[in-house]
């Protein structure tokens, strides 16, 4: 690399591909499209199932089938688009899923609906993280580069409370197969103008023969693991089918570690995950995003069991939440990203989302919307919005350009294992608070109206005490962003490139 280019990154930048504001837009709209999906099925799952004939026993993998799939080719996403370019995989990526879409929204049987959602996964895998790794690849100055990551960042926190909405609307008033077909227009617009916007820089890919007993290890092992806590949501900790996937997702995935280390050309190089910033980022966001997933069904079933709105009413209620983020992630994020150290916005971030949830432990049947919710949900946008953003950033700086992917691949990862342990165990924890407050309450209902007020009471304290968990959780959350993320702010240091990439464009180096 030129000195110039060393003295002015900046300008480096600037020479770089003067289409990439546009292509911005079409990798956010790939993003959104993929966030979107995670929520607006949850929505239309009960006309479906009605519709298909699902069964109470199987409908859970309309949701297990994706998750499956998505979470356990993460990795092996990643590491194609490293090789065959991360255009090609991004585009590829929009066209199977939308091809998936179309089939689950024509889906006449159960079995046609499990195998479209399963085939969306194994896209989805694939598209997610070339999104994330075009971003790092193409935005390298540190202003430009945060207002691309805090425009990512909303979207990736904010997408699904739209789903919400989107969905609500879709199955109220037009038919739930609308869930899927929308994804189709979504996915053509996106693929369209990738291909003719996006200019990959060139140099960068990552030419070695796959690494197929890592490929192996981890699909299994992240294909166990997500499955196991899936399977404890419904059967139980204690099952033997659950105890047997978390020992078999540990056995593989610890094979997995010692393959890495071992072989020439590693699936995922553990220099990737051993690097003290990407590695508490990894965690720090895993951590996270189990808290607000849980938040979301927990809000969910408050909004439309409790308090009796609509599936369009309960997605509106979620807007502040989402505008939060929006602000978090656009305002606060990108114009403090450049001046301060990531973890003085991730770990006060975390603790301002934490607050909001800790407002949402004070939960009661008759709690106000203005006085309560609203509020907790401000500042929990605000607060993940501000920290989703650096995080997102961080967690591809300074990465090889070879590398990329599967540094992309494993925020992914840390969001779908976060997303699953976080459905699975504060359900649990609330299902079991709900049971234990029913079984000592429950002598002093005598009619039926009280038994009734008594059974709603107990649901809202299970959340509640669920919630709790979620507040320790974040804080958990921003004291590993605190200790673990010593990186200096974006640009206080001299920018080079990654080995092996003379003709990359300038990556910027994390400071150690």
């Amino acid at each position: 690399m030129s000195e110039a280019a060393l003295k002015a990154p900046g300008a480096a930048a600037a020479s770089g591909d003067a289409n990439r504001w546009k292509a911005l837009v079409f990798i956010a709209l790939a993003q959104l499209m993929v966030v979107l999906d995670a929520t607006i099925v949850n929505i239309a799952l009960p006309s479906a199932q009605t519709d298909l004939g699902i069964s109470d026993g199987n409908r859970q993998w309309v949701v297990t089938a994706y998750a499956l799939a998505f979470g356990g080719l993460l990795l092996f996403g990643g590491r194609i688009a490293d090789l065959w370019g991360r255009k090609r995989a991004f585009v590829l990526g929009l066209a199977g899923f939308a091809a998936a879409s179309a089939l689950g929204g024509a889906a006449t049987t159960g079995s046609m609906m499990f195998g479209a959602r399963a085939l969306q996964g194994v896209f989805g895998a694939l598209l997610a993280p070339a999104a994330l790794s075009l971003l790092a690849v193409m935005f390298t100055d540190a202003k430009e580069r945060a207002k691309a990551f805090g425009i990512y960042g909303a979207i990736a926190g904010g997408g699904g409370a739209v789903g919400l909405i989107l969905g609500g609307f879709l199955t109220e008033y037009l038919d739930w197969r609308w869930t899927f077909f929308v994804n189709v227009p979504f996915a053509v617009v996106a693929a369209a103008g990738a291909y003719f916007v996006i200019r990959e820089p060139e140099g960068g890919r990552n030419r070695n023969p796959l690494d197929i007993p890592g490929v192996l290890l981890s699909t299994l092992g992240l294909v166990a693991l997500v499955y196991g806590f899936t399977r404890a949501e419904s059967d139980g900790w204690g099952d033997a089918v659950t105890v047997s996937m978390f020992v078999a997702s540990v056995v593989l995935l610890v094979a997995f570690a010692v393959v890495e280390s071992r072989v020439k050309a590693p699936l995922l190089p553990l220099r990737v995950v051993t690097d003290r910033n990407r590695g508490g980022i990894y965690l720090s966001l895993g951590l996270a995003i189990i808290g607000m997933f849980g938040l979301f069904l927990f809000l969910t079933y408050y909004l439309q069991v409790v308090k009796g709105y609509s599936p369009v009413k309960t997605g509106f209620a979620f807007l502040p939440m989402v505008a939060g983020m929006i602000t978090g992630s656009t305002q606060i994020g990108t114009r403090l990203m450049t001046r301060v150290p990531a973890r003085l916005l991730m770990g006060p971030g975390f603790l301002v989302a934490a607050i909001g949830m800790l407002l949402l432990t004070q939960l009661e049947i008759d709690s106000s919307y203005a006085a309560l919710l609203l509020p907790a949900m401000v500042l929990l946008g605000l607060g993940m919005g501000t920290a989703f953003m650096p995080a997102m950033s961080l967690a591809t700086q300074g990465v090889e350009p070879r590398d990329a992917g599967v540094a992309s691949a494993m925020v992914n990862t840390s969001q779908q294992v976060g997303g699953a342990i976080g459905t699975a165990l504060l359900n649990t924890i609330a299902a079991s608070a709900t049971t234990s407050y029913i079984k000592d309450h429950i002598a002093g209902a005598a009619s039926r109206p009280q038994q009734q007020l008594v059974a709603l009471q107990g649901q809202v304290h299970g959340y509640s005490t669920a919630i709790w968990f979620a507040v320790g959780i974040l804080a958990v959350a921003a004291l590993i962003a605190f200790t673990f993320v010593n990186a200096g702010r974006p640009g206080s240091v001299p920018m080079a490139s990654g080995e092996g990439a003379e003709d990359e464009l300038p990556v910027p180096v994390v400071a150690h």
